[in-house]
């Protein structure tokens, strides 16, 4: 009985489709807590402090993970006025142009 060939399995990538608004890149993010949505849509860029110090979010950015330390999370939407979310505790996740940030864990 020959052996039994098995092909190998294909697994798709992330989609990467590039987002773009007015020529800029953006990317979607959500902000929430169990309870409450404090912001979902597409932006041009998140900034937030960690224990290393402040820093931005932009499209195209590497998967990150990281803990917030008390801060305002700014978001710059597409649509509308730059968004300013007092944080005292939350997790922030980045993959494939998504944002996510876990308010209050």
């Amino acid at each position: 009985m020959a052996d039994e060939v098995i092909n190998p399995e294909v697994v798709e990538s992330e989609s990467t489709t590039l987002k773009v608004h007015g020529g800029k890149p953006t990317m979607a993010v959500k902000v929430y807590a169990p309870f409450q949505v404090y912001f979902e849509g597409d932006a041009f860029s998140v900034s937030a402090v960690n224990t290393t110090g402040p820093f931005d979010i932009l499209p195209h950015h590497h998967q990150f993970l990281s803990m917030l330390v008390p801060c305002n999370l700014t978001i710059l939407p597409v649509e509308g006025e730059q968004k300013i979310i007092k944080i005292h505790r939350a997790l922030v996740h980045v993959k494939a142009d998504r944002v996510v940030v876990f308010v209050d864990v």
